[in-house]
């Protein structure tokens, strides 16, 4: 599909009910998603594009999507969810000026061996965070399949992942970055961002892989984030992640304005 506008909606689900994403582009072309409201037990809106060798035949990426305005709860999941299922590609997703109450997670990428496929330019900024697990939340062992035809030597390329301007509020995780060993998450970029642990010492106190960041098989810079991140993500001064500063197509699109009279 191609050409799509979601527009002012509201989508509700009890917050524990699995499988019930609130919007969900497979493979999907030119597609705007702004002033929405959702209450979800899965993905408030999670991007697609086919599953395994099944995605990677067909072999249509997801793209050019804007997605503005969102407000989201969803306790057991992603505000933005890209993938697991990314096998025919997700590239040029633009993400601004959103709302995440009481969620899993912001914008979370997932992947697995067998996928093949690619995820890359993915640009986030502007998000409003409260009551979160996760802030930044990257999984490459998301590894359920369709079948056992998959091929165990499709790797899911990770490249291009840009994040700025975020303000989040009693949070457990700042970061959970988990590539694929032999296979990492390439060019990460974090800017200006935020974070406001719910219980600093506690978790300070707690093992390793409990602290504020979590960092495996990953790669990229950050700058003006607080707390400081792992290792694998280091400062770099006087960095702004890029945003993209020309418009979609499908931004440019407006509603008719009918008129009505009795």
């Amino acid at each position: 599909f191609s050409n799509i506008i979601v527009n002012g909606l509201t989508i509700l689900a009890p917050v524990d009910s699995p499988n019930t994403d609130g919007i969900n582009p497979d493979s999907c072309t030119n597609v705007r998603i702004e002033d929405n409201y959702i209450v979800s037990g899965d993905d408030c809106i999670a991007i697609k594009s086919g599953w395994d060798e099944y995605g990677i035949k067909f072999g249509k990426p997801s793209q050019k999507i804007i997605i503005r305005r969102l407000t989201c709860i969803s306790p057991d999941s992603a505000m933005i969810a890209l993938g697991s299922e990314m096998s025919g590609g997700i590239q040029d997703v633009r993400a601004e000026d959103l709302t995440a109450i009481n969620t899993e997670s912001a914008v979370r990428i997932k992947s697995a061996v067998g996928r093949g496929g690619f995820v890359k330019d993915i640009f986030v900024k502007g998000l409003n965070l409260n009551t979160m697990k996760y802030v930044f939340w990257m999984t490459g062992s998301y590894g359920q399949h369709p079948d056992d035809k998959f091929d165990p030597k499709a790797l899911p390329k990770i490249n291009g992942i840009n994040y700025r301007d975020i303000t989040a509020k009693n949070v457990t995780i700042a970061g959970q970055l988990e590539g694929i060993s032999n296979d990492p998450y390439t060019g990460i970029c974090i800017s200006n961002v935020t974070i406001e642990m719910s219980n600093v010492e506690k978790v300070e106190k707690v093992p390793k892989k409990k602290l504020p960041w979590n960092c495996t098989d990953v790669s990229g810079v950050t700058s003006n984030v607080v707390p400081q991140p792992c290792a694998l993500l280091p400062e770099k001064e006087k960095l702004e992640c890029p945003y993209p500063s020309d418009k979609l197509a499908i931004e440019s699109v407006k509603f008719k304005t009918c008129s009505f009279k009795r």
